[in-house]
């Protein structure tokens, strides 16, 4: 998936739509991927201007992870209005590909959330390390070097020579493998942490904020492994065998599918598991659209 040519979209070429049209199922595809990019839009984007409108949200090194996230899944919403719509091909060999600027997106979600739950497991386990090293600094440096490195990753492969790239789309691979089976593992420690440790403290407002942020990033990441693992299944095969399964676009990649759902399913959980983020997103967003909502 990391390597693009897009010669195709760099010819002057008609860019076509995705689907030709000529079944019920054409149509299908099309109405959803313009309903799932309006709707990750809609869910997404109210998050990131709650946060960034928010003094009290934004001093928590939580809600920066957060808003990196939701910053992406509103890019995610934006992309499939190229990416869904219109005839896209990305990989190789690309067919009016982005030289994977777009589905990159994913891999800056993927970091994230691994540094998340490593800020969790400090912030619980080792609060002293914790409110003494890791500063609100050192979390924005953090999400920076998310973008900073997948985006560096996808431009050295775009000027290397297709032998030094395919190297390093392997060599990316396998280092996905082991970022997978650490956030699994990382999954389970908090868990372990969620059901034990912090059930055991007295009840308290910083006892009801571990469990709150705990239960969000472990519901966060079950969902994005459970949405993200079929497509990066078939790459490996792909990669290894051969077998994997291969579409038409992306719009009808239904692996890839199953990844975008993240832009939705995310800030979706970010909402459920946080009542000062759905407070502020009211007050903020929704409130000043539609008054009646924000006397609720």
């Amino acid at each position: 998936m990391l390597l693009s040519n897009t010669t195709d979209s760099l010819t002057g070429g008609a860019l076509s739509l995705s689907v030709n049209f000529d079944s019920p199922v054409d149509y299908l595809i099309f109405i959803y991927q313009l309903l799932f990019a309006t709707t990750a839009v809609l869910v997404a984007g109210p998050v990131v201007i709650a946060i960034l409108s928010t003094r009290a949200l934004r001093l928590q090194n939580r809600f920066i992870f957060m808003l990196n996230t939701s910053i992406c899944d509103t890019l995610v919403g934006f992309s499939v209005y190229y990416l869904g719509l219109f005839d896209v091909q990305e990989g190789f060999p690309s067919r009016n590909g982005t030289f994977n600027m777009l589905p990159s997106l994913l891999g800056i979600n993927i970091m994230t959330f691994l540094f998340a739950q490593f800020d969790r497991y400090v912030a619980v386990c080792h609060p002293f390390i914790y409110t003494r090293f890791i500063t609100r600094r050192v979390i924005i440096s953090v999400n920076v070097y998310c973008w900073f490195h997948v985006y560096c990753q996808s431009i050295i492969v775009t000027l290397l020579p297709l032998s030094k790239a395919i190297e390093l789309y392997v060599f990316s691979i396998v280092c996905l493998q082991l970022i997978v089976l650490t956030k699994v593992a990382m999954t389970i420690k908090l868990y372990v942490i969620a059901r034990f440790q912090v059930e055991k403290d007295p009840p308290s407002a910083e006892k009801d904020s571990k469990k709150e942020s705990l239960r969000i990033i472990i519901f966060v990441v079950i969902s994005f492994l459970v949405l993200w693992c079929p497509s990066f299944v078939n790459i490996v095969l792909r990669l290894v065998i051969g077998r994997g399964l291969r579409f038409r676009n992306e719009a009808t990649n239904l692996f890839a599918i199953m990844a975008r759902l993240n832009a939705v399913c995310t800030p979706g959980v970010y909402l459920w598991g946080s009542p000062a983020l759905r407070e502020a997103t009211r007050r903020t967003v929704w409130g000043r659209l539609c008054p009646r909502c924000k006397r609720r």
